[in-house]
């Protein structure tokens, strides 16, 4: 059996992967270790004192007391070089523990200091260190309203390193994830699902995910994303007539190096939050995952290139059922002239807990480039006025020529995605070949 090691960086890191374990152990009576990172101990300190406490080493963490004060350089500089050897150690002592290593988890932010920061640096030590072992990370990117002013910087500083250091990245805008959650709000209050929530689910957290949010806010949101996580994670936990190993994810779905950003959608979404609604039937299952209001970043693929895409299904599902709805979804659906039939399936079994079953959707796709787009938009409006920009240069090792090499980095993944876009409507035999990167 293959194994992964998770690595939590940063207090979003932290909080999507407590919620992760919290699933996770609904569905397991053990789980392996994870090395929970954090230059602030408040979320960490708050973990070891909760019903998780058990599950996790306490020898695996690694904290400060100071934080990244929402600056990139702090934590890939600065926490970087003075935590580099203690990181190594801890990951070291888990790979120990496994028997045939895959995969890195990261999960982190990329607004802040210390996710966007240390969570970055963190994939140049596992790629030097680990060179075989593939390196997943879920990034959160923050919305246009985001409270950390500086968080156009880190995000297009932390862009770089997913750039050259991540074999997959699943892109998740916090937008996205507080559009869901508050269309789910309107429903239950409109009283459009019938009953209103469970007062005891299975599904999330047993002091349910509603009550929760009114203590804090992004609670309901962080558990999609640990959701996403559960689901991916599900044929390296169970067995299944047609199980799909994470490295076959990134052999499949990115067929050049530089564009492993992969668009994410889960179905069902509502059950996740504790709502009491009929079971969407298996077809509308199949369509839900395309449509707009289930993509965890603000996209609409339908409308995009599709380069591959990955469904990953659970629960009681035959394979004649993902042929079915493959062959009814492909007419509506634009791939690469390359790639007709660019699908990739798994089954698994075993279906989160409370549900019949579920469907994650994994997608390279050209849809991501308008959150590119906006993220370099924002950080060249805060860059031209070179404001807060004396916060990054004052810490060692930080220059100028470290913004204008990552947004230079970033055009050229536009760019990647705009030569893509342009062959949509070309005849297959006027295609151009794409430039390859060695």
């Amino acid at each position: 059996m293959t194994q992964s090691v998770v690595v939590q960086v940063g207090q979003c890191g932290n909080q999507i992967g407590c919620c992760f374990w919290d699933l996770a152990l609904r569905e397991h009576a053990a789980v392996n270790k994870a090395v929970l990172i954090d230059m602030e101990e408040g979320v960490v300190n708050e973990i070891l004192q909760g019903p998780l406490r058990d599950v996790f080493d306490s020898k695996q963490l690694i904290t400060d007391i100071s934080g990244s004060g929402n600056n990139w350089a702090v934590g890939h500089k600065v926490f970087g070089s003075l935590y580099q050897e203690k990181i190594l150690e801890k990951l070291r002592k888990s790979a120990e523990h496994c028997d045939c290593l895959q995969c890195f988890f990261i999960i982190h932010s990329m607004g802040g200091g210390t996710g966007s920061g240390l969570g970055t640096f963190l994939l140049k030590v596992l790629e030097d260190e680990f060179p075989e072992v593939y390196r997943f990370v879920t990034s959160i990117y923050p919305s246009g309203e985001d409270d950390v002013i500086t968080s156009p910087y880190n995000s297009i500083l932390a862009m770089k390193e997913l750039n050259e250091h991540a074999d997959c990245v699943l892109p998740i805008d916090n937008q996205s994830l507080f559009d869901i959650i508050s269309k789910i709000d309107l429903m239950v209050n409109s009283g459009k699902l019938g009953a209103a929530i469970k007062p005891k689910s299975l599904v999330t957290s047993s002091t349910g995910v509603f009550k929760k949010r009114q203590e804090k806010p992004f609670d309901a949101m962080n558990n999609i994303v640990a959701n996403l996580l559960l689901n991916l994670t599900s044929s390296a936990r169970f067995e299944g007539s047609l199980n799909m190993d994470l490295n076959e994810i990134s052999m499949n779905l990115v067929p050049f190096p530089q564009l492993h950003y992969l668009v994410s959608s889960l179905t069902p979404l509502y059950t996740l939050a504790d709502v009491n609604i009929p079971p969407r039937r298996l077809d509308q299952m199949f369509s839900d995952a395309f449509s707009r209001d289930h993509q965890l970043i603000r996209a609409d693929p339908r409308h995009s290139l599709y380069l591959a895409c990955a469904l990953m299904v659970r629960g009681n599902v035959q394979i004649s059922d993902l042929r079915r709805n493959i062959e009814r979804l492909k007419p509506s659906l634009q791939f690469v002239s390359w790639n007709q039939e660019g699908w990739k399936t798994s089954l698994c079994s075993v279906p989160p807990v409370g549900h019949s079953h579920s469907l994650l959707a994994l997608a390279n796709n050209t849809c991501v480039k308008p959150t590119f787009i906006e993220l370099r938009e924002r950080f060249l409006r805060l860059y031209k006025k070179k404001a807060h920009l004396h916060h990054y240069l004052q810490i060692e090792g930080m220059e100028e020529s470290c913004f204008t090499e990552a947004v230079s980095s970033l055009s050229a993944l536009i760019q990647e995605y705009n030569q893509l876009d342009a062959t949509k409507s070309m005849p297959v035999e006027d295609l151009p070949r794409l430039n390859v990167a060695m």
